[in-house]
């Protein structure tokens, strides 16, 4: 694989996930590249759908591209899905117009589960050829981030078959047979973990696993079938892409701000909280001091404020900096540092302008921050 790609010409998002002082508070969006575009519409109508959309090079790369022509955007992130690696283990993955992801198999047997293995990645060439293709029509802008779905985000989505608003089929396997359970969510660490490392090769610059899912167990079973298997993730990644450059790993939890103090030793460098985590309770317990260990924040806004007029989402972006507090600025040492970001997905409901006061306010109100 070719390492000529070029320098970057800006890495404050890097920066901030290693701890490092930054001029400002670095900003990207969950689902950044999406509905609420009409360009990306405009594509996804010519792709046909949205696995045409992910699997053709040229789309992923437009697309991954168009939020960063109209935001200041400090980071890309690829666009895919979560749900390419169990597509890949042959569960037929499809996608219906307002419906969401489907398979055409779920796997709730102890014969299914026999059947399951890490695909082969050869099957998932095209991420990693969107991945390299998007590294270069960035051209040092701004880094690019790769990402999968958790181990147990993924196992829901396939016993389940699709989303679930009960999550019964997945949650009874879990109690009734927690050996199936974990043997599915093995496979999984394994899969996502090749993965990860596969996109890290094709030029990666960090590495998400989002495990949008972890929020509806129990506490106990979090630790015992999600946290666990993400660390089996994480203790398979590579440190470095092909360039020599470290990749920061950042996990995201969706509802695991009550269990921030048992995902402190994880083996990454930041943790994403969704909107009902308290900053500055996050960063008390996990944030660490400046010159010692700890763990960079991603977030947290409400999705929905973006739905306010800009008037009311610079109050808010005041409020969601103002909770981080006060980010360390000496450039000598590393502290804790915050990555501004939504506490989940953006709504294709959100009017693009209202993304613009987002990113402005982010920039200039934490510039200002480091010079008070």
């Amino acid at each position: 694989m070719s390492t000529s790609f070029a320098p970057l010409t800006n890495d404050t998002f890097l920066r901030a996930c290693r701890r490092q002082a930054t001029d400002y508070t670095p900003l990207w969006l969950m689902r950044q590249a999406g509905r609420y575009l009409p360009e990306y519409k405009a594509t996804r109508a010519k792709a046909g759908s949205f696995m045409g959309l992910a699997t053709n090079v040229d789309y992923a790369t437009e697309v991954t591209l168009q939020p960063l022509e109209r935001f200041a955007l400090d980071a890309a992130i690829l666009f895919s899905d979560i749900l390419t690696v169990p597509d890949a283990m042959g569960l037929g993955l499809t996608f219906a117009e307002g419906e969401g992801p489907r398979f055409a198999q779920s796997i709730r047997t102890e014969a299914d589960v026999a059947q399951l293995a890490v695909p082969d990645m050869d099957k998932l060439r095209y991420v990693f050829d969107a991945v390299t293709s998007i590294r270069r029509a960035l051209h040092g802008r701004v880094p690019l981030i790769g990402f999968s779905g958790s181990p147990w985000t993924l196992a829901c989505y396939m016993v389940e078959g699709k989303g679930s608003q009960d999550y019964r089929w997945v949650k009874g396997l879990m109690y009734s047979r927690p050996d199936l359970m974990h043997r599915i969510l093995a496979i999984n660490a394994d899969a996502v973990a090749q993965y990860l490392n596969a996109q890290i090769d094709a030029g990666a610059q960090a590495v998400m696993i989002f495990d949008s899912w972890g929020g509806v167990l129990a506490d106990g079973a979090f630790q015992e079938f999600s946290l666990a298997y993400t660390s089996r993730v994480l203790a398979q990644l590579k440190r470095t892409g092909p360039d020599g450059q470290d990749v920061p790993r950042l996990v995201f939890t969706k509802g695991g701000a009550l269990w921030l103090e048992d995902m402190r030793p994880l083996d990454c460098e930041v943790l994403g909280l969704d909107w009902t985590a308290n900053l500055g309770r996050a960063r008390a317990l996990v944030g660490g001091d400046v010159g010692g260990p700890g763990k960079a924040l991603q977030g947290n806004i409400d999705p929905n404020v973006l739905f306010a007029p800009p008037a009311q989402i610079e109050q808010q972006v005041a409020r969601v900096l103002n909770s981080f507090g006060q980010p360390h600025t000496d450039a000598s040492t590393t502290g804790p540092t915050h990555i501004f970001n939504l506490g989940h997905g953006i709504s294709q409901f959100t009017p693009p302008e209202h993304v613009s006061a987002l990113v402005e306010a982010v920039h200039s109100q934490s510039r200002a921050m480091r010079q008070s």
